[in-house]
C-alpha cells in the first residue's frame, strides 16, 4: 500500500508574493495619483496663493468662494452639460443598442458595433472641429439646409452644439454598455408577456426595463463622469458663453488668474462628485457590462 502524499506546504511568507504582484500599481497610484490628489486639497486650504509661493494652510476661503454666485452658475452648466449629454445619448443610444442586441441578424453584430467604435480611433480634438465645420453658419448642415428652401441655423457658440458633440463624443461609450446588458435579456420572458395580454409598451416598461437596469446606470453614470469633466466640446463648440468647471479649472493653473489655491478648492470639488458618481456606478451599475 502505497504512503499518501504528504499535504502541500503553505509557502511561509504569503505576503512577499503579494507585495511583488500589487507592489508596482501600487506605488504608480500612490505617485500619480494618492500623492497629487493630496497636494490638490493641501493647496485648496491656502487663499489666493500663486505659483513659488510657501504653502501654509490656513482655512476653507476657497472653498466658500466655489459657491459663489457666478461660480455656482458655471457649477450649474457643467452639470446641466454633463446630465443633458447622458439623457440624450440615453435616448439615441437605448434604440440603437437593442436593436443590434436583439433584432440585428448574429452575422452582422460585431460589425455593426465595430461602426461605433471607429469615431473613438481619431482624436476627440479632430471631431470637434468637424463638428465646427458643420455647424458653422457657412458650413454643412446650413448649406443642405439652404438648398432645399429652409432657414439656416445658428447653432454653433450656443449651448444646442455643446450636446450634440458631447453626445457624439459619448454616444459609443452608451451603446457598447448597453448592447452588453440587452444582449442577455431573457426573451422567454418577454413572450410571457405578451401571452398573458400585455401590449408591447408595457413589456417594455415591465420587463425590459427593470432587466436592464443595471445597464442603463452603468451606461448613464459613466457618461455623465465624462461629461462633468469634459474640456473641448464646451470649450470649442460652446463659446465664451459656456463657461464650466474645466475650464474654470485650466484659467486658476495656467490662464491669467493664476490662483492654485481656488483652482485646488474646484478640483477636490471636481473629484468628490465624480467619486460619488463612481461609487454610484459600483453599487447599481451592471459590473458585466463596464
Amino acid at each position: 500500500m502505497l504512503d499518501p502524499q504528504p499535504p502541500l506546504e503553505k509557502p511561509s511568507q504569503p505576503w512577499l508574493g503579494l507585495s511583488i504582484l500589487l507592489g508596482p500599481p501600487g506605488l504608480w497610484l500612490l505617485l500619480l495619483l494618492v500623492l497629487p490628489t493630496l497636494i490638490i486639497v493641501e493647496l485648496s486650504l491656502v487663499p489666493n496663493i500663486h505659483p513659488g509661493e510657501v504653502v501654509n494652510p490656513s482655512g476653507l476661503d476657497n472653498y466658500f468662494r466655489v459657491f459663489d454666485g457666478i461660480n455656482l452658475k458655471v457649477l450649474g452648466r457643467s452639470l446641466l452639460f454633463a446630465s443633458g449629454s447622458t439623457l440624450l445619448c440615453l435616448l439615441l443610444g437605448f434604440p440603437v443598442a437593442y436593436w443590434i442586441a436583439q433584432m440585428s441578424p448574429p452575422r452582422w453584430r460585431n460589425l455593426l458595433l465595430l461602426g461605433f467604435i471607429l469615431p473613438l480611433w481619431t482624436s476627440s480634438l479632430l471631431r470637434t472641429y468637424a463638428w465646427i465645420t458643420i455647424l458653422r453658419p457657412t458650413g454643412l448642415l446650413n448649406t443642405i439646409l439652404t438648398s432645399v428652401g429652409l432657414p439656416a441655423l445658428e447653432l454653433l457658440n450656443r449651448t444646442p452644439a455643446v450636446f450634440i458633440g458631447m453626445a457624439y463624443s459619448y454616444l459609443p461609450y452608451m451603446v457598447l454598455i448597453l448592447y452588453a446588458s440587452l444582449e442577455k435579456l431573457d426573451r422567454e420572458l418577454l413572450e410571457a408577456s405578451a401571452d398573458l395580454g400585455a401590449n408591447p409598451l408595457e413589456t417594455f416598461w415591465k420587463v425590459t426595463i427593470p432587466q436592464t437596469f443595471p445597464g442603463i446606470a452603468a451606461a448613464s453614470l459613466l457618461v455623465f463622469i465624462s461629461g462633468l469633466g469634459d474640456f473641448v466640446d464646451p470649450e470649442l463648440l460652446g463659446g465664451a458663453s459656456s463657461m464650466t468647471i474645466s475650464r474654470l479649472i485650466y484659467n486658476q493653473f495656467l490662464g491669467a488668474s493664476r490662483n492654485w489655491g481656488f483652482g485646488s478648492a474646484l478640483s477636490t470639488v471636481l473629484i468628490v462628485a465624480v467619486s460619488v458618481a463612481i461609487a454610484l456606478l459600483i453599487k447599481y451599475g451592471d459590473r458585466e457590462s463596464i
